[in-house]
């Protein structure tokens, strides 16, 4: 499994239509679902809540919850989905998930994580991997954060994604858990210093490939979260810079390729607006990207966008000097 660079899972963001819209951007970027609860899974429609396209692979699924039983078994049906890898979320800070016992808190019982973690790999023989922060409410310390993972290290994971954030449980909302509690990727630094041979990726704040490359001198991967959802074709930077592929395809080429998909899932009964949403910043930063957003906001982002208004976009874009202005 090639984790040199991921897009984070982020609730209400990467659903199969984002991760569907990345992959055209870039080939190797390992792609993560959204935090999906055991026991919907266990209870509820699989088929909707796991089902992706199989163009979206490399991805890997991950899960939220505290039960080891639960989890066990939500981890076999994402191998039978045929998922790439199962992720345990330890670092998810909201008060709902908090409530129902997993995400953060549960950094303050690792004898619980480290059941739930031996119990996952014991169905499936995919890789077991999680995700956390360094630490919660007052509870920073190195030392406290050093036996955390070794505890979990125990189980036989080998692969720790780190929010080099601690997080504040009950006291900041998500949002400002993403920017408040400040980053400290020296704790990421020395974890890989004490742990050489298991694998530590870092997350947290990182927003261009050459903050990616600096990491990569010091890590063994890199997650990036906002950045990825926000500006998209950073990716295919990334695709460039450090997968080293020639092979990247413009914005308008993205687009392009978007439009069978589109045109697929509509027959399903997908809305437009629910693809179409991510794509908002694929022009971020280029002279008229504010006239690609204002047009998808006004006419593609919206409930009862209809796929004709995709080809007038195109047509924009090809005949009307739009893509000088945005490509």
């Amino acid at each position: 499994m090639n984790r040199l660079v991921s897009v984070a899972p982020m609730m209400d963001c990467t659903d199969r239509h984002e991760r569907y819209f990345l992959r055209l951007i870039s080939k190797n970027t390992l792609l993560y679902t959204e935090m999906i609860v055991d026991e919907a899974i266990n209870r509820g429609d699989k088929k909707k809540l796991l089902e992706f396209n199989i163009n979206e692979k490399p991805v890997a699924l991950q899960l939220g919850g505290s039960s080891p039983k639960l989890l066990a078994e939500a981890a076999k049906v994402g191998e039978d989905f045929g998922y790439d890898e199962i992720n345990l979320n330890l670092g998810c800070p909201s008060k709902k998930v908090e409530k129902n016992k997993f995400g953060a808190c549960l950094m303050k019982e690792p004898n619980l994580v480290a059941d739930c973690l031996s119990k996952m790999q014991s169905v499936t023989k995919l890789p077991v991997t999680i995700k956390t922060r360094i630490g919660y409410d007052n509870v920073e310390d190195y030392e406290n954060f050093y036996k955390f993972i070794e505890t979990l290290k125990s189980t036989g994971v080998k692969t720790f994604i780190i929010h080099a954030r601690k997080a504040m449980l009950g006291k900041f909302t998500p949002k400002q858990n993403l920017n408040i509690p400040p980053l400290k990727y020296d704790y990421v630094y020395k974890l890989k210093k004490d742990f050489p041979n298991d694998e530590i990726i870092i997350n947290g704040g990182i927003t261009n490939v050459e903050e990616v490359k600096d990491q990569l001198k010091k890590t063994d991967g890199v997650m990036i979260g906002r950045a990825a959802y926000h500006t998209p074709y950073l990716l295919a930077e990334i695709e460039k810079e450090i997968f080293k592929n020639e092979n990247i395809p413009s914005r308008q080429d993205v687009i392009e390729n978007l439009i069978p998909y589109i045109k697929d899932e509509l027959k399903k009964g997908t809305r437009l607006n629910q693809i179409m949403r991510h794509t908002l910043g694929l022009f971020h930063g280029q002279s008229g990207a504010s006239y690609w957003k204002r047009y998808l906001s006004k006419n593609m982002c919206v409930r009862d966008a209809d796929v004709q208004k995709i080809d007038h976009i195109m047509d924009k874009i090809k005949y009307n000097n739009v893509e000088r202005r945005v490509g």
